[in-house]
Formats: C-alpha cells, structure tokens, sequence
C-alpha cells in the first residue's frame, strides 16, 4: 500500500452521457492505479509534469500545459504521481454513452 497522499477530485457534472471531474495532485501525491472504463479527454489546468505508471511497472513523464487537451480511448490502465514542486490540475471528461 502507497503511503503517498491521494490526489483530490471534484465532480462538476455527471449526466447519463458525461462526467465532468477536476483533479488535484499536491507534490507527491497519486490517482492510486485505475482503469479507465470510458473514453475521456483530459484538459491540463497548470503546467508541469506527471509521471505515468504502467501495470507493468514501466514509469514515464508526461508534460502538461495549460489548456492543450487530449484524448485516450477506454481502457487505459496507469498510475498517476505528481514527482514536482507544484501542484498538478487538470480536468477529465469522460463520455459515457456514445453521442
């Protein structure tokens, strides 16, 4: 078990076809490993980098900046960890049913 502190989230919306969530990671902090079980967009708030932990254990950094979205498909399996000095927000839209 991690002893690293949680990344916060807050929901901004939630409807039948999409969840809207902000994600704050303080220094040190992680999502904890997940699945993504939608497709999703996420859109970086703050600058900086993350580092992404495959199942595998394979760790890469990840660049952020503000407002320079992206997509993945479902599916996606990873830890998520803040190694900077700053805090790390961005937000995730995932879509839940097809449009």
């Amino acid at each position: 078990m991690s002893t690293r502190p949680q990344a916060v989230s807050t929901q901004h919306v939630e409807n039948e076809r999409t969840r809207v969530t902000e994600w704050r990671l303080v220094p040190g902090a992680e999502t904890g490993a997940h699945v993504h079980g939608y497709d999703y967009v996420i859109v970086p708030v703050t600058a900086g980098a993350f580092t992404i932990v495959a199942p595998d254990g394979n760790a890469r950094q990840f660049p952020l900046e503000p407002g320079r979205s992206y997509f993945r498909k479902a599916g996606v399996s990873h830890n998520v960890i803040n190694d900077g000095d700053s805090d790390i927000v961005f937000v995730e839209v995932e879509f839940l049913q097809p449009g």
